[in-house]
């Protein structure tokens, strides 16, 4: 996982986009890209490549604000994973 953040964040810093990134912008995008890969699907076919490509902003915008945040990705995981089990463990 180590490798996929030095690679966003080189082309964070490439792109000057480190200085000009916070919490409030990488969440705002994380939902427009988020609505970019629902358009994928509003017919019943859809194009590999793009929802490839729509998913690809997501998780980047997604991991950036983890990075940003100083969030270990595993541990959220993790943690969530833990209480929707708690949650719908009599289902």
């Amino acid at each position: 996982m180590e490798d996929i953040f030095e690679l966003i964040q080189a082309f964070r810093i490439k792109k000057g986009w480190d200085k000009t990134d916070t919490p409030n912008v990488l969440a705002k995008s994380i939902s427009v890209e988020s609505a970019e890969l629902l358009e994928c699907f509003l017919e019943e076919e859809f194009d590999i490549e793009q929802v490839k490509g729509e998913l690809s902003d997501v998780l980047m915008v997604a991991l950036t604000l983890a990075m940003d945040l100083n969030l270990d990705v595993k541990t959220l995981i993790q943690t969530k994973l833990l209480e929707v089990d708690k949650k719908y463990e009599d289902k």
